[in-house]
C-alpha cells in the first residue's frame, strides 16, 4: 500500500531487520565465549548509511533508501590465552542496548501509526 511506501517507514522495517541481525551476531558471541580461538563479530550499518546518503544526497520522497550493513570480525585482539576474544561483559552490554534501540525503534513507528489513525479521524 502507497501509504506505507514512504522512507520513513522503509528505512524503519530495514532498521528493525538489522536490529535483529545484530542481536543474533551478539547472541552468537555470547554462545562461543568459551570456544578457542572465536573472534568477536560485529554488525556496522549507521555508517554504511550515512557514506550511501552522502554519495547519493539526501533522499527526496521518490528515491529508495536501502540500508546495507557490513558484519567485521575483530582479528586484532586475543583477551584469553586460547585465543578467543570475546568479553561477556561488553557482549552483554551491546545485548542491552540492542534491546533498547529495538524498543525505541517499535516505538517510532508505534507512534506514526498514531499521527496516521489520528489524521484519518479528522479528515
Amino acid at each position: 500500500m502507497a501509504l506505507f511506501d514512504t522512507n520513513s517507514f522503509r528505512i524503519a522495517e530495514q532498521g528493525l531487520d538489522l536490529l535483529v541481525k545484530q542481536q543474533q551476531i551478539i547472541a552468537q558471541n555470547i554462545a562461543n565465549v568459551d570456544t578457542p580461538e572465536y573472534k568477536s563479530k560485529y554488525l556496522y550499518f549507521a555508517g554504511v548509511l550515512k557514506e550511501q546518503m552522502d554519495s547519493e544526497g539526501v533522499p527526496s520522497g521518490r528515491k529508495r533508501l536501502e540500508l546495507a550493513s557490513v558484519i567485521h570480525t575483530d582479528e586484532n585482539t586475543a583477551d584469553q590465552p586460547d585465543g578467543n576474544n570475546v568479553d561477556s561483559d561488553t557482549q552483554s552490554a551491546l545485548f542491552a542496548k540492542n534491546a533498547l534501540q529495538y524498543q525505541a525503534m517499535i516505538n517510532q513507528i508505534n507512534a506514526e501509526f498514531t499521527m496516521m489513525r489520528t489524521a484519518m479521524r479528522k479528515s
